[in-house]
């Protein structure tokens, strides 16, 4: 922590954020890896496909539901 705090003296041109600074000195802020960002992709289209198989789902239980009998009516109560 010293040698960031004298790293941060010795800067001619003071950061505008003081915790992007530190971060960046103590390694937490490392460069982006191209797999990284190919795997953030990847999240964001299984997101997309898992919302749309969640709506097919609810279309199909919703149809299902038109030609099935309530509850009550299949056990013969």
């Amino acid at each position: 922590l010293f040698a960031v705090l004298v790293a941060l003296y010795e800067e001619p041109e003071k950061p505008n954020s003081a915790l992007d600074f530190l971060k960046h000195h103590l390694g937490a802020s490392a460069p982006e890896n191209p797999e990284i960002e190919t795997l953030r992709l990847e999240v964001a289209e299984m997101k997309e496909k898992y919302e749309a198989v969640l709506e097919e789902n609810k279309k199909l239980k919703n149809k299902l539901a038109q030609y099935e009998p309530p509850q009550d009516e299949k056990h013969g109560e």
